[in-house]
């Protein structure tokens, strides 16, 4: 199945009048506590095409928040249409949220500006690379944690973070040695960050392994040593921890070119090799799915495959050419959400269901597609 979205607005056919059930109960009979009650079991999008009273429940603060998809947008180079205004970046990222029961796009409060805030997606020196800016979900949380300035230097010297459930932006602990092309991951609402590139080049930067822990009280928030890497080849490209069953896995480099694939034990603060056919087949952009699976899509040949553990090999779910060049991907809800080759779309496949569906979704008109998080809404 393919869908396509763009720029969506409210329909002028809009099957309910303005007026309709303004005043009126959730169900009538019953009172309005009760009503939600009975109604929160039922699937949002259903709730959404029945009438205006339970549209405005299903984007009530009280209601249980369904899942959206959350992306980091930069301008395209030569756009066919212009950003509306209100949209139109300070830096070369904004940030969008995507309603699939609506399915409209809408883009995100303006990060804060107090450090000067500008993640820089291309350079004029490097007309036909894209710079990396890393970013992750974890308990509820996107966070940007690495990007590069206009003068090739890391742009964030803290984690920046956006809570969706408050609609609010702030920062993270202060990174003690802010880099960029690094490893960056989390497990068990931790997030973690290996090796990477500083202002210039450190060998104990390169090596090192740091951890923020969101359990803890935000007071108590901080970065702590874990123990190191063997040396800093995990320093060349800005690369997935993915986070698996209390292991991070990860490989040095991207795509079809010859690796080396390490997996840190988060219980033993120990790091160890990774399987033979693990890092064999990681030949493209990896996610995991609730931290229990792992899914990889080999960029050549448009193949979404999940690893065995248990046979040390990857397993094929679906075969796309939509998937080919495949840049980025994420994981949740049953979903794999895959950021197409040059960010013109994003590919979603749902592995759950039998056969596997596919269908598509169009970034902002003016805007392409960075790198895609599964989140809950924008309350």
């Amino acid at each position: 199945m393919e869908v396509t979205v763009q720029c969506c607005k409210q329909s002028k056919n809009d099957p309910f009048d303005d007026n309709d059930s303004e005043n009126g109960t959730l169900l009538p009979g019953l009172p309005d506590d009760l009503a939600q009650r009975c109604l929160s079991s039922l699937s949002p999008s259903l709730l959404f095409s029945v009438c205006h009273s339970w549209r405005r429940l299903l984007y009530s603060p009280s209601f249980p928040p369904f899942f959206s998809l959350y992306a980091l947008l930069s301008p395209l180079h030569n756009p066919t249409m212009a950003l509306p205004r209100e949209v139109v970046p300070q830096s070369t990222i904004v940030f969008f949220s995507f309603d699939p029961i609506s399915s409209s796009w809408r883009p995100l409060p303006s990060p804060p500006q107090n450090p000067s805030f500008h993640l820089l997606r291309r350079h004029p020196s490097f007309l036909s690379r894209n710079l990396p800016i890393q970013s992750l979900t974890v308990s509820n949380h996107l966070i940007v944690i690495a990007a590069t300035t206009q003068n090739l230097f890391p742009a964030l010297s803290s984690p920046l973070v956006f809570h969706p459930e408050s609609n609010i932006w702030f920062y993270g602990p202060q990174i003690s040695a802010p880099r960029r092309w690094c490893a960056a991951g989390s497990a068990q609402d931790v997030v973690y960050m290996a090796s990477g590139f500083g202002f210039h080049y450190q060998g104990d930067v390169a090596r090192s392994l740091e951890q923020w822990d969101l359990n803890k009280k935000r007071e108590n928030w901080g970065w702590e040593n874990k123990a190191g890497l063997k040396d800093g080849r995990f320093s060349r490209e800005a690369v997935e921890a993915v986070g698996c069953r209390g292991k991070l896995c990860m490989v040095n480099v991207k795509g079809n070119a010859l690796k080396e694939g390490a997996v840190y034990n988060v219980g033993l603060d120990k790091w160890e090799d990774m399987p033979v056919g693990m890092v064999a087949g990681w030949n493209g952009p990896a996610a995991s799915m609730d931290e229990d699976e792992i899914y990889v899509i080999d960029e050549v040949k448009g193949r979404l495959s999940k690893y065995d553990g248990e046979k040390d090999c990857w397993v094929k779910v679906i075969e796309l050419e939509q998937l080919k060049r495949a840049e980025h991907i994420a994981a949740g809800r049953g979903k794999i959400c895959a950021v197409s080759a040059k960010g013109e779309r994003i590919i979603v496949v749902d592995v759950r269901d039998k056969p596997t569906r596919f269908w598509e979704v169009e970034p902002p008109c003016g805007l392409e597609v960075v790198a895609v998080h599964v989140l809950p809404r924008m309350i």
